[in-house]
């Protein structure tokens, strides 16, 4: 499956694994944490409304007291009674009952005096008998009771059954609410779970079938930038690279049982023949040399490829120094010129000052001198190799070209492979890893390694980026 597919064939997580999940657990906490806050806010205007409501009934009933109290001043007990007859005409809400002093009603609009203790202040709370229409209802009132001359008792008061049930619905209200919002978050909690679980199952199960062998596999994502999907696509790139290394190291070790089987069955055939003739010293010498010639190629070959290998592992940063390009390209190149005027081959170099780049001098001195084996190989006797050293605005470059053969450009991409060599050099030494090496170098420098016609011959650049 390619990197951006898409499936939807995932795995609906069971209840229990999304109860026990961190997801669930956090949108749980929130969940409390939210209802609590709400039922915290919600109890602060409960309590703030019911001690307004309250304040204001008793300050309607202290404004009624004093209204009684100055008529009572002025016109006694008949004038008192007067205006409580006259008040309790049609009157709903404020309540009024003049008693005689073993309290059976004189004047008012409550039938009896209530039985309700009375505290310290004169202040009581207590129900009575309402008439509404053709039915009787029980109200909650508040009241204030005083004693007047001669025993008589004065009670003033207000019907707060609107207040109650204000009240009651307040608190019906704040335990819906706080009981919807955690309903409502324990829900979200679980449909935010379930479809968090669903992806990361998807990503586990991708995981399993990778760990069983099978690296093909991609994590499925979709169009979305969010948390998951730059970490799917980040481990289908991860995957993708460990996919390409993988099939790297298996390309290597094919290519080595193949290319280095010859060699070996050379030397073991050579050795025993050696044994099996008569024991004269200069077969043996002659015998040894061609041994020693073997193994020296193969450990080249061994050497290239734990070169390539440390090259693509990576360089630590305390492995990185300024290195410059015009003093490393001077010193390769005097030691090529010799053997490159034994073979009749024109051999230019070029310097110029102020192209450093940071990394490691000895990997690109291999690298350089890779480019110049290969150069020496296929140039012929008459022909020209030249290797520069150029600093340009943007970056720095070595470039080596020659009047060899060159390299089709349908073939460039594939040199770069390991142990990959063309038809036109199979008779030519060589193991097929100098490019290879090359191309190494340059990745872990981060370099651009480019391939263009000489016209002919080849030209090869390493262009690197600016210090």
């Amino acid at each position: 499956m390619s990197d951006g597919a898409t499936r939807t064939d995932t795995v609906a997580p069971t209840t229990g694994r999304i109860l026990r999940s961190s997801t669930f657990r956090l949108a749980l906490i929130y969940a409390v944490l939210f209802s609590a806050s709400a039922a915290a806010m919600l109890g602060f205007v409960y309590w703030n409304t019911a001690v307004f409501v309250a304040k204001q009934t008793d300050e309607t009933i202290q404004a009624e007291i004093a209204g009684l109290a100055e008529r009572y001043n002025e016109d006694g007990l008949r004038g008192l009674r007067r205006i409580i007859e006259q008040r309790s005409q049609g009157q709903r809400k404020s309540l009024y009952l003049l008693a005689l002093p073993d309290r059976r009603p004189l004047a008012g609009n409550l039938d009896a005096w209530p039985d309700d203790e009375i505290d310290q202040d004169g202040w009581l709370e207590f129900t009575y008998l309402r008439p509404i229409g053709q039915r009787v209802a029980r109200h909650e009132a508040r009241a204030r009771h005083f004693r007047l001359a001669r025993g008589f008792n004065l009670l003033v008061g207000h019907d707060v059954q609107d207040h109650e049930d204000l009240e009651r619905r307040l608190r019906r209200s704040m335990f819906v609410a706080v009981g919807l919002t955690l309903v409502l978050g324990l829900g979200g909690g679980l449909l935010v779970s379930r479809a968090w679980l669903g992806r990361l199952e998807t990503i586990n199960r991708t995981a399993a079938e990778i760990m069983a062998g099978d690296l093909t596999q991609r994590i499925p994502t979709g169009a979305g930038d969010d948390e998951v999907e730059r970490l799917a696509r980040n481990l289908n790139d991860m995957l993708a690279r460990i996919e390409a290394l993988m099939a790297g190291m298996r390309q290597v070790t094919d290519n080595i049982a193949h290319d280095l089987r010859g060699p070996l069955n050379r030397l073991r055939s050579r050795l025993e023949v050696t044994l099996l003739e008569d024991p004269e010293k200069p077969a043996y010498r002659s015998a040894l040399e061609e041994t020693v010639a073997e193994a020296e190629t193969l450990l080249k070959v061994f050497n290239a490829l734990l070169l390539i290998g440390e090259a693509e592992a990576g360089m630590p940063a305390a492995e990185k120094a300024d290195v410059d390009l015009s003093e490393l390209v001077a010193d390769v190149a005097e030691l090529y010129e010799p053997a490159a005027a034994d073979r009749g081959i024109a051999f230019a170099s070029s310097v110029a000052e102020g192209a450093v780049v940071a990394g490691n001098r000895d990997l690109l001195f291999q690298a350089l001198a890779n480019l110049l084996d290969n150069a020496l190989k296929f140039t012929p006797r008459g022909g020209r190799i030249d290797v520069a050293a150029m600093a340009k605005a943007d970056h720095a470059e070595i470039s080596v070209s020659d009047t060899g053969p060159g390299i089709p450009a349908e073939d460039r991409p594939r040199v770069l492979d390991r142990f990959v060599r063309l038809e036109a050099s199979r008779n030519s030494p060589g193991s097929g890893l100098g490019l290879s090496t090359v191309a190494a170098v340059a990745k872990l420098h981060g370099a651009t390694l480019a391939f263009d016609d000489a016209a002919p011959g080849l030209i090869v650049r390493m262009m690197f980026p600016a210090v």
